[in-house]
C-alpha cells in the first residue's frame, strides 16, 4: 500500500535537499499509518516502507544517543532479529549493512543488560560499560550524510513503492 503526498510538497522538499526529500516521503508514510513504525502499523506497510521508517528511526536514535540508546529504547529486536541489514544492502547501503552486522554481534552479547529497565544514572553508565559502541556510533555519524543521500536516491528511483503523488 502506498500513501499520498502532494506533488507540490514533494517538489518543495526535493528543492531543499536530500534530508527534506527523505523526510517528506517518510512523513507521508508515517501519516498514512497514523504515527510511527510499530508492531501495529507494520502490517499496513510494504517491506520497503518498513525499511524506510526503520532507517529514519535508526538515524534519529543513533544521531541523538547512539546505538546504546537505540537498543535501550526497544529497537534492538527490530534491527537485529529481522532482515533490516539485508534490506538496506539491497538498497545499495553496503557499508551500513556491514556496520549493522558488527553492532548485532555486540547487541547479542550484551542485550540482556542493554534492554533491561534502568535508572537514568545506570543507563548513562552503559556508555562507559560498553565502549565498543562508541566506534559504531562514530562510524554511523561520519557516514550518515552519505547513507541518507543513498536512501534519497533509492527513494527517487522507486518512488511508487513508497507514495502516490497527488495534485
Amino acid at each position: 500500500m502506498t500513501y499520498e503526498i502532494k506533488d507540490e510538497t514533494l517538489r518543495e522538499a526535493a528543492s531543499k535537499g536530500m534530508d527534506a526529500f527523505v523526510d517528506a516521503i517518510s512523513s507521508a508514510v508515517k501519516k498514512g499509518v497514523g504515527g510511527d513504525l510499530s508492531p501495529q502499523t507494520m502490517p499496513k506497510l510494504s517491506s520497503s516502507q518498513i525499511t524506510l521508517l526503520g532507517y529514519i528511526a535508526l538515524r534519529n536514535e543513533v544521531m541523538d544517543g547512539g546505538f546504546i540508546q537505540l537498543i535501550y529504547n526497544g529497537y534492538g529486536p527490530f534491527f537485529f532479529k529481522n532482515p533490516f541489514d539485508t534490506a538496506i544492502r539491497r538498497w545499495g547501503l553496503i557499508d551500513l549493512c556491514r556496520l549493522m552486522r558488527h553492532v548485532k554481534k555486540s547487541y547479542l552479547k550484551h542485550r540482556e543488560t542493554l534492554e533491561c529497565e534502568l535508572s537514568d544514572d545506570d543507563f548513562m553508565a552503559l556508555y562507559e560499560k560498553f565502549p565498543e559502541f562508541d566506534d559504531f556510533d562514530d562510524e554511523f555519524v561520519s557516514h550518515e550524510e552519505v547513507w541518507t543521500e543513498q536512501v534519497a536516491h533509492y527513494l527517487d528511483e522507486h518512488l511508487s513503492d513508497f507514495v502516490t503523488i497527488i495534485e
